[in-house]
């Protein structure tokens, strides 16, 4: 789809390399540079089962697919004109250099369109480009609100248990590169575009963000409910064991939730006919469901719902997750430097022609 196009990805960690990946999914050919004696830091971070004299860990396999692996030291004269060739080449350079390190390098945006005025350089920051401040995607979570509503009263703040900030920021400078891209194809220039994971995080504070800012509603640690929607993330047990949760968004959708467990009667309760009290009776409305969910089995009450489209579904591990075909089809296989690797597809959309 992309095959005419050369990306150098000198970035390192998740946010930047995602994006190489995703661009090598699309058929370019991806350039990774490392440093011969600091390599990706994310090579190293392994779970206690890996083998620790792999050059790779799962980690890194996550967001590095497709790739050709180069090292330079870009303080060496002749690596840096190795890099500098490669950037009169290529159409994308994406990078998450600290602030200065550009000066350093002597690859500043001014040298690198002198030399190719095409090239699109795709950029990462942490808190913009004028702060030299480390950012790591968990204190990013903290210091954006997210930690604060994220977990429960008793757990205290919790993160997400993916570098959420960083999928977030990859996502906006792929969109910044895909439309850097097309207007370059009407003007023939490049442009140089950054984005930071502060600005990517309080983007995405999104329906939280509003309430706040319109209603001046501090969000609580509620764990998997919804602030303006109920039953929404509440947690039923059922007969067998399994652990179900609803989305109800509607008033249709609760009158079919109650035909389902034949509990007709709370559809015209003045305490739960509208969602609003929902919201408000949501304890009591929780126990009502959880005493009769109790007693029916998963699949069963699961296949009623899917048939009403009523949005249900079960809490799975990854295990369940990973043995069902729709999700095996998404996985993306490669050998990288002797070590067979498994990763998730980045670019899921189809097209129809």
């Amino acid at each position: 789809m992309l095959t005419d196009l050369l990306v150098i990805d000198a970035s390192s960690v998740l946010a930047g390399p995602s994006v190489g990946t995703y661009f090598a999914e699309l058929g370019a050919r991806v350039i990774k540079i490392e440093h011969p004696q600091h390599p990706d830091v994310t090579r190293s971070w392994k779970l206690p089962k890996e083998n620790k004299d792999s050059s790779v860990s799962a980690y890194f396999s996550s967001i590095n697919y497709g790739k050709e692996y180069l090292q330079l030291d870009l303080k060496i004269e002749s690596d840096h004109k190795v890099f500098m060739d490669l950037v009169s080449q290529a159409d994308i350079l994406i990078t998450n250099f600290k602030k200065g390190d550009d000066i350093k390098l002597k690859i500043e945006d001014k040298h690198l369109l002198a030399i190719n005025p095409r090239l699109i350089h795709g950029k990462i920051n942490g808190y913009g480009e004028e702060s030299d401040r480390v950012a790591y995607d968990l204190i990013l979570q903290a210091e954006s609100g997210f930690m604060s509503m994220n977990g429960t009263p008793e757990s205290g703040p919790v993160k997400m248990p993916v570098a959420l900030i960083d999928v977030l920021v990859a996502h906006h400078l792929k969109e910044a590169i895909l439309l850097s891209l097309y207007q370059r194809e009407k003007s023939g220039k490049g442009r140089s575009v950054s984005v930071s994971l502060y600005d990517a995080a309080v983007s995405s504070l999104v329906n939280q963000a509003a309430n706040y800012l319109m209603a001046d509603h501090i969000p609580q640690r509620i764990g998997s409910l919804h602030p303006n929607i109920a039953p929404y993330g509440e947690l039923f047990t059922t007969k067998d064991g399994a652990t179900i949760t609803f989305a109800i968004g509607s008033n249709t959708h609760f009158k079919k939730l109650c035909s389902a467990l034949h509990l007709n009667e709370l559809v015209t309760n003045r305490r739960f006919n509208e969602n609003q009290m929902r919201v408000v009776n949501r304890i009591e409305l929780a126990e009502l469901l959880r005493e009769k969910i109790k007693s029916l089995d998963c699949s069963a009450i699961l296949e009623e719902l899917e048939m009403l489209n009523v949005p249900a579904g079960k809490v799975k591990d990854l295990q369940e997750v990973f043995a069902e075909e729709k999700a095996q089809v998404l996985i993306l296989k490669e050998d990288i430097e002797g070590t067979a690797t498994q990763r998730i597809k980045s670019a899921i959309f189809k097209t129809h022609d």
